[in-house]
């Protein structure tokens, strides 16, 4: 299935590296890899749980674009540098996904591009 829509964060990776924020093909939508990246600038250096709440709102954005909401998404992938930060990270998870529990897999002890990234978050949505 070909993409309906390619969506772009317009971060400097994207065109180099040859990827989009997030691609919609059908019902679907996949959000590529999201760390708390803005306008080139890691935020909350040292705390997972703040990187993850940006993670996230840059998710939400990508799935605003075409019409889908936190509530369409039915996997999330957490990558994480440290287990010890597999806590903070869930706590912020859950703070968005209780009601829905969508689909997840946590993996800790992964090395980012950047030393200071301490989590990266994918998801997948879909909406009938």
């Amino acid at each position: 299935m070909a993409a309906d829509k390619l969506i772009s964060s317009g971060g400097p990776w994207e065109s180099v590296i040859g990827y989009s924020r997030a691609v919609k093909a059908g019902p679907y939508v996949h959000v590529s890899g999201t760390t708390a990246t803005l306008n080139g600038e890691l935020q909350h250096p040292g705390d997972a749980y703040s990187q993850a709440k940006v993670a996230y709102s840059i998710i939400e954005k990508a799935l605003a674009e075409v019409g889908y909401g936190l509530e369409d998404v039915v996997r999330v992938r957490i990558y994480l540098t440290d287990e010890a930060d597999m806590d903070s990270v869930g706590k912020a998870n859950g703070e968005l996904f209780s009601a829905i529990k969508p689909a997840l897999t946590i993996l800790a002890g992964l090395k980012f591009i950047n030393p200071q990234m301490l989590v990266e978050i994918e998801a997948d949505a879909y909406k009938a």
